[in-house]
């Protein structure tokens, strides 16, 4: 099932009717549809009955709100069955609205899992459903299934604690004899109260500032690291001042709620948590004295093979054999004239694929590990550079030979295979087999009858003819920088600023992003391309056309008329996007090239040969 079939089939406003509107529910929602998004068991408790029976957390979303759920224990057979997981749908046919602690919860009685709608990641941006402030319902004590303490799967622990100075001034919770509930990270969530975490700085941003019309402000972000997982914590304006200085790279905290705890924006962060914390005025952290007992780094690794199916500048941490070592070269940045040091290393692992990464700086120029050293790296971009290459981010880190299981297991095998194996890249022409597919030529009827993109990112080749080209739009202003070509604004003062790099430019650099009608013999297309891509088809950059449009208003549509006509191989990409409320798919070219008549006329000839033979 489609993704837009399974959002269509969501309940969207289910969740404010239950608590809002009581009276009306069965008649507007009779069988409500929300989609999983967490799903975790509680710790048990004992009474003085004894232990009580397992329960279960999961949290549940109507697209608009997210709120808690608790299942009662006549549901549990969803989770004992596997039928019950993190992404699918359910429809909820009992239930009972109730609030703790002026948190909405709602107790699922009883529920049926809609396997025929799919599994899927978390559909639309869904709010948390914040509680009214009508009295509150106490028809579930505090003592039963729901409260601080049963909050997490994972075991809390009490440890002593020092009074902590936060941003506020001395902490005041109390914390009864001295000790103070620890929670790990993985869980934290927005309905978790008085908690602390132990953690550690792994990665701490700039201080950066941004630039609107409704003013301007300060953030940055830190990575807290512990034995459960990570999560991103952001501190803006007044708390730039407060807690920048005090969190360190590399250090152990103790951090106390009040901080926010609300869904992660999955757009500015590539950790894997769904959620994030936000720092307040009155947050308490101080730093641990015991600074050993928090793990230093955490990976999700991928190998070299599974590289191609990342997206696109999508961060990931790689672990590999060094093969090679390139010499230390320079970049001139096109908008200062610096010149940036960087080195490419050549990585391979035991899927027996081999991959570039770049790093850079100093970094690059202090470089001095040998070849046939285990290297993990730890924040690296994913770039389509000749198929997929790698980049070290400034936030990545790099270890050589660390004492890590992953670093173990790929030394023995280098010692006993890999130094005599042979190794694939990731190249255009190997995009197939480095994948499994075999990015097959398709023609634009068989793109559409095949649903290609509905389900999953799918790739294929196209050869088609350009009809007509988006004039409207068809370029923006991107920011110079290097590695950068975010969107520039200009200032009105002959000036163009990149909020992404905080530096005002003397003039955008134009890039290409153009809509272009293809046609084949089966049907008509609607292609998105990106500037390489424009180049190809217009024969020219971005900026010559920006100057021609300004500069000769006759010759401009002349050019695009040219374009037209032209019959190229196109390398495309089909994805589901979301546009507003609605679903599409769409179709990227990743790169073209104009037709080898003389390979085509070859491949063509085979073909009817096979043909014959076949008859």
């Amino acid at each position: 099932m489609s993704v837009a079939a399974a959002q269509q089939s969501i309940t969207q406003g289910a969740l404010d009717a239950i608590f809002s509107d009581p009276e009306h529910i069965d008649q507007r929602f009779p069988v409500p549809v929300l989609q999983c998004l967490q799903i975790k068991p509680l710790a048990p408790q004992q009474s003085a009955t004894g232990q009580q029976p397992e329960r279960y957390r999961v949290v549940l979303s109507d697209i608009r709100n997210y709120v808690q759920c608790m299942l009662a224990t006549q549901a549990n057979h969803v989770i004992h069955d596997n039928s019950l997981v993190r992404g699918c749908l359910v429809r909820i046919k009992e239930y009972q609205a109730n609030k703790v602690k002026g948190k909405n919860i709602l107790i699922i009685i009883d529920l049926a899992v809609a396997s025929e709608l799919g599994v899927h990641d978390r559909i639309g941006e869904p709010q948390a459903f914040e509680a009214k402030s009508e009295p509150a319902n106490t028809a579930i004590g505090g003592s039963n299934f729901y409260g601080a303490k049963t909050e997490s799967s994972a075991p809390v622990k009490s440890e002593p604690m020092s009074s902590r100075m936060g941003g506020g001034g001395p902490s005041t919770a109390p914390h009864g004899n001295g000790n103070n509930v620890i929670y790990p990270i993985e869980a934290l969530s927005p309905y978790a109260h008085k908690w602390t975490i132990k953690a550690r700085v792994s990665q701490k941003s700039d201080i950066k500032t941004w630039h609107k019309a409704s003013g301007e402000g300060r953030l940055f972000s830190v990575n807290l690291l512990d034995e459960s997982g990570e999560i991103k914590a952001t501190g803006f304006n007044e708390q730039c001042d407060q807690y920048y200085d005090l969190l360190q790279e590399g250090q152990v905290y103790y951090i106390s709620n009040p901080c926010r705890v609300a869904l992660a924006k999955k757009q500015f962060t590539n950790l894997p948590n769904d959620y994030e914390l936000t720092f307040e005025r009155d947050t308490v952290i101080e730093k641990a004295e015991d600074q050993s007992s928090v793990p230093q780094v955490r990976f999700n690794f991928v190998n070299v093979q599974e590289l191609q199916a990342v997206e696109k500048d999508s961060t990931v941490d790689l672990v590999g054999v060094l093969k090679e070592v390139g010499e230390v070269s320079q970049i001139i940045a096109k908008s200062s004239g610096k010149p940036f040091d960087k080195r490419e290393l050549t990585v391979v692992d035991d899927s027996q694929f081999s991959v570039r990464v770049t790093i850079w700086g100093k970094t690059a120029t202090a470089f001095a590990t040998q070849p046939e050293s285990i290297v993990a790296f730890k924040g690296l971009k994913v770039s389509d550079f000749n198929g997929r290459s790698l980049s070290l981010l400034n936030s990545g880190t790099m270890s050589v030979d660390p004492d890590i299981e992953e670093a173990h297991r790929l030394k023995g095998w280098y010692d006993s295979q890999g130094r005599v194996g042979n190794f694939a890249s990731h190249n255009m022409s190997s995009m197939g087999s480095a994948t499994g597919r075999t990015d097959q030529t398709k023609t634009i009827n068989e793109v559409k009858d095949e649903n290609l993109g509905m389900e999953t990112v799918d790739y294929f080749n196209l050869k088609a003819t350009i009809v007509y080209i988006k004039q409207d739009n068809f370029a923006y202003p991107a920011c110079s920088s290097d590695q950068c070509n975010k969107k520039v604004i200009d200032q009105g003062d002959g000036t163009w600023r990149c909020e992404k790099c905080n530096i005002s430019h003397p003039r955008p650099q134009y890039r290409y992003i153009m809509s272009v009608n293809v046609n084949d013999h089966t049907g008509q297309l609607w292609l998105s391309c990106f500037d390489d891509v424009g180049r190809v088809i217009m024969g020219m950059s971005a900026d010559e056309m920006m100057e021609i449009k300004e500069n000769d208003e006759d010759r401009f549509p002349a050019i695009f008329e040219a374009a037209n006509c032209t019959k190229l191989n196109f390398k495309c990409r089909a994805k589901m996007d979301t546009y507003g409320e609605n679903q599409r798919v769409r179709y990227q070219v990743m790169s073209a090239s104009p037709i080898d008549y003389r390979v085509e006329s070859a491949r063509l000839t085979d073909l009817i040969r096979t043909l014959s033979v076949n008859s």
